[in-house]
């Protein structure tokens, strides 16, 4: 049985960020879902910003999004999608469906959930034998830019921003479930110098062997 996430604060932020999104961040949407074919599942949709880059190749879409007011927005973009999506109230980790998908995308929702390795681990199981997780999250710096992470996971940053954690180090989490990662890189969506703990973003493909 579905369990809805009731955080109308975030669900307020998150709508107004998505709504405005710098061309750079959406540009890695684009790319993160170029290429993709078949069945996919999305963890954590938030308002839907994702369905309108999926390329006509994907015959359909599953995506989980369980905090509500955000999930009825997701439910509006994809009334609007180019392509077949299905929008649940499920957390992933309370979704259920035994046919296996062609292809995982996370998009900046790992960061939020409280067992990652667990729910990696999920996933791989849930994909096809060479099926892709398609991932674009933020990850933890090094140095100073590390630090200042760990200061806001400690206090205000998951409290204030849907659970997030900025200092998570999500490729080797990806890995350590037995993805082999097969493509990934850094980018930066702020300066480098901006004094903002979610500057720098990892977006790769990891394959289930």
């Amino acid at each position: 049985m579905s369990e809805h996430v009731d955080n109308p604060f975030f669900a307020r932020l998150w709508t107004a960020m998505s709504s405005r999104e710098p061309e750079s961040l959406r540009r890695l949407r684009r790319e993160n879902l170029a290429g993709l074919s078949g069945r996919v599942l999305e963890v954590g949709a938030g308002t839907g910003t994702n369905f309108e880059f999926y390329p006509a190749t994907v015959t359909e879409v599953v995506a989980v999004e369980p905090e509500r007011r955000l999930m009825a927005l997701a439910q509006q973009a994809a009334g609007r999608a180019p392509i077949p999506v299905t929008v649940t109230a499920d957390t992933v980790e309370q979704f259920s469906d035994a046919e296996p998908f062609d292809a995982v995308v996370c998009s900046l929702v790992l960061c939020s959930i409280d067992d990652p390795e667990s729910v990696v681990g999920q996933l791989l199981s849930r994909l096809k034998p060479g099926g892709e997780l398609r991932y674009l999250e933020h990850v933890a710096g090094p140095g100073a830019r590390g630090r200042l992470q760990r200061f806001a996971d400690a206090t205000f940053w998951p409290r204030l921003l849907g659970n997030c954690h900025t200092h998570r180090h999500t490729e080797e989490t990806i890995a350590g479930a037995g993805f082999r990662i097969t493509g990934a890189r850094r980018e930066w969506t702020f300066p480098r110098w901006a004094p903002v703990p979610v500057a720098e973003f990892a977006i790769g493909v990891a394959v289930r062997p």
